[in-house]
């Protein structure tokens, strides 16, 4: 995993700038591919005030690199016609802002805020408005998701383990994404501070 997590928000309204300089579009929405956890590519709109959205979109594929100002890539010639990112597979089911967030076992814990993706498009988790029993005192956290992530429209699903994992900034939470991956791949269950609910 990139160590550089960025909230899906903020890329919104960043320049896209070719790798020779040129400007050649803002950010406008980040398309999802839900049930994947990946970020599949961009809604563009024109530069200036006034400028609207573009019939062209950038897909994931085409991104050279996410910095904090800009997204970067190649050329011109990766942009495609906005079907391309939009239609998508999954990615016109991967809206997630707004609905509930389950556990695995049923648990209601909030409400998406915001998706948290990696240098590579991976979505890693997200930022919700939490509920009780996760907080008592209904602040945002962020939270990690699952390998299997299930998005409804209506809920988002995560495991119940990822409660213990949550943080309440950006570059905490890296730190607990690491922590939980690792907590996954050893195959244990709930995290050694204790279940959170």
């Amino acid at each position: 995993m990139s160590s550089t997590l960025t909230l899906a928000s903020a890329l919104a309204k960043r320049p896209v700038v070719t790798l020779g300089g040129e400007a050649v579009a803002r950010i406008k929405d980040t398309v999802f591919d839900g049930p994947a956890g990946q970020v599949t590519g961009f809604t563009l709109n024109g530069l200036g005030l006034l400028a609207g959205p573009l019939k062209q979109s950038l897909p994931w594929s085409g991104v050279h690199a996410v910095g904090p100002h800009a997204v970067l890539i190649p050329g011109r010639e990766v942009l495609a016609e906005s079907a391309a990112v939009v239609a998508s597979g999954e990615a016109s089911h991967g809206v997630v802002l707004g609905v509930r967030v389950l556990t695995d076992d049923g648990t209601e814990i909030g409400t998406v805020l915001d998706a948290v993706v990696d240098g590579g498009g991976r979505v890693v988790g997200f930022r919700i408005d939490a509920a009780e029993p996760l907080d008592h005192r209904g602040r945002s956290v962020f939270i990690p998701r699952g390998e299997a992530l299930a998005v409804s429209g209506e809920a988002l699903v995560v495991p119940a383990d990822a409660g213990g994992f949550t943080a309440e900034d950006l570059p905490g939470f890296t730190a607990q994404v690491e922590l939980f991956r690792a907590r996954q791949s050893a195959g244990r269950g709930r995290p050694v501070k204790g279940n959170p609910w």
